[in-house]
């Protein structure tokens, strides 16, 4: 078992910044791929970003491609999420996820609480 942590939401004007954190626990972290996935209201969850277990690979989607940041600690447990030039249609709850296996795939098997994020125009 994995159990993870976000913190760093918050509220923050378009064009504002924000780094959300994801603290690990349980089983080696380095074992794992992570991810951020995000939720907005009446929308299904999607994938925002994700970095290998060795921080070698990235994978990010379009629309946060240039503005977002994912890095990972192996020394510390954690795995950070840079957000730059925030946009309203950023808004959503963010999840921080782990997976044992691949980091390109939706199908991560921990999961955390989430952290709310909230850009205003």
């Amino acid at each position: 078992q994995v159990q993870l942590v976000e913190s760093g939401g918050g509220l923050v004007q378009a064009g504002g910044s924000l780094r959300l954190s994801c603290a690990a626990s349980g089983r080696p972290f380095s074992n794992y791929a992570m991810g951020w996935f995000r939720q907005a209201p009446r929308k299904e969850r999607e994938f925002v970003a994700a970095i290998s277990w060795n921080g070698a690979s990235t994978y990010y989607t379009d629309s946060v491609k240039g503005r977002f940041t994912i890095s990972r600690d192996n020394a510390k447990n954690t795995v950070h999420l840079q957000m730059n030039s925030l946009k309203p249609e950023d808004t959503a709850v963010y999840y921080c996820a782990a997976n044992p296996g691949a980091a390109n795939t939706n199908n991560y098997a921990y999961w955390g609480q989430g952290t709310q994020v909230t850009v205003s125009s």
